[in-house]
């Protein structure tokens, strides 16, 4: 498996998190965000990067407007679609601060957000990876975490009956969670996972970067956890309908799951599920 590259990060300058946002012709959700993230900003010092992945809808200007009116936030222009991967590699690159959040720019801050993740970083030096509670914008909870999808949790699911295994969910317990991945709407990288897993692997152009960086996570012997304490809205998929139909969104993940899971298993693992739905199929018509 290809291991992501390690950065020389600029540690030791003053900043303690730093927010990283992409953006793709969604203006009036990201600059909701950048407003949510000032109003209940970090008791620390921090700044907020921004990548635009070559937007036409009025983004630039806003963002320029930003960039120049705070000392502290960041503005990156792409002229086209780089990828969620890359476009978040170049905030880190450009980053200073100890904690990185990949913050996805449909989300809403509330108070002590930011800083319940960053505290509970801080407080847990086994941490390389810490996920929030999400909402849906009516304020019911957001599944948000995954268990990985290996051949065996393939073979349990759809042929042992142990449903939930492919599907998100949320921890109903209130304290925090050790979990195989959290989705990267809300993702704070510690110093750590920084230095031993590095950044993304930009081979993802859009799906299973964050549950990749979380299974190297764990291999590095560092925990992925997921923390109730910080809450946040998410405006789910808002930027990845701009990639496809719903109908055809499935397809974007064929390539990205070849990366993940190589030829041979990816291969594998759908015709588990193939035949495994099959199978499922014919045991009901005998009940």
């Amino acid at each position: 498996m290809k291991i992501t590259e390690n950065v020389d990060f600029n540690f030791g300058v003053g900043v303690k998190l730093s927010i990283i946002i992409v953006n793709l012709n969604t203006v009036d959700l990201t600059e909701g965000c950048i407003k949510s993230i000032y109003k209940h900003k970090l008791n620390s010092p921090f700044e907020v990067i921004v990548t635009d992945n070559g937007s036409n809808d009025g983004s630039v200007e806003m963002l320029k407007k930003y960039d120049k009116d705070y000392k502290n936030f960041t503005a990156i222009f792409n002229n086209n679609n780089t990828g969620y991967a890359k476009a978040n590699n170049q905030g880190i690159r450009k980053s200073k601060g100890n904690y990185i959040l990949l913050l996805n720019n449909d989300t809403v801050v509330y108070k002590n957000s930011l800083n319940s993740l960053v505290e509970f970083a801080e407080k847990n030096p086994d941490a390389g990876v810490v996920g929030s509670k999400l909402l849906n914008i009516d304020g019911t909870p957001q599944m948000s975490c995954f268990n990985f999808p290996t051949i065996t949790n393939a073979i349990k699911e759809y042929f042992l009956g142990q449903k939930g295994l492919f599907d998100k969910f949320a921890p109903k317990d209130t304290k925090p969670t050790t979990v195989d991945s959290v989705v990267g709407a809300v993702f704070l990288i510690t110093p750590e996972a920084r230095k031993k897993v590095g950044i993304l692997d930009e081979r993802y152009f859009a799906y299973f970067e964050d549950i990749d960086y979380c299974r190297q996570t764990w291999n590095k012997g560092l925990k992925v956890y997921y923390l109730p304490e910080s809450v946040i809205t998410h405006y789910h998929g808002a930027t990845f309908k701009k990639l496809a139909d719903e109908g055809e969104r499935w397809k974007k993940l064929i390539p990205s799951s070849k990366t993940y899971h190589g030829l041979v298993k990816h291969y594998i693992i759908n015709a588990i599920i193939w035949s495994g739905q099959k199978w499922q199929k014919i045991l009901g018509l005998f009940k």
